[in-house]
């Protein structure tokens, strides 16, 4: 499996592709992060075309196990950040 790839080497493409400098390529990074962290702890989501959709979902409270005593506890309710693909990326991944 390869490497993912980093931020550093995500700006320098973006910069590439757009044609533009690497400063400009990490504001229109860190705005589409910020962009994303706000709406999806809103409560909203985020659909990327192409890519697929980000989305908070709030999950109830359960019963887990402690699995180094075996006691069973109560896990109060929370939310948790979901992403589903997309599936023209799944046809290209599998292509």
């Amino acid at each position: 499996m390869a490497k993912p790839m980093t931020k550093a080497q995500l700006v320098a493409a973006l910069a590439e592709k757009a044609g533009t400098d690497k400063k400009t390529a990490t504001a229109g990074l860190e705005a589409l992060i910020d962009i994303i962290t706000s709406e999806v702890s809103g409560g909203g989501a985020v659909t990327l075309p192409g890519v697929g959709k980000i989305y908070c979902r709030e999950r109830p409270e359960r019963m887990v196990r402690n699995p180094a005593t075996g006691e069973t506890m109560s896990k109060p309710a929370d939310k948790v950040v979901k992403m589903t693909i997309a599936k023209a990326l799944k046809d290209s991944v599998n292509a």
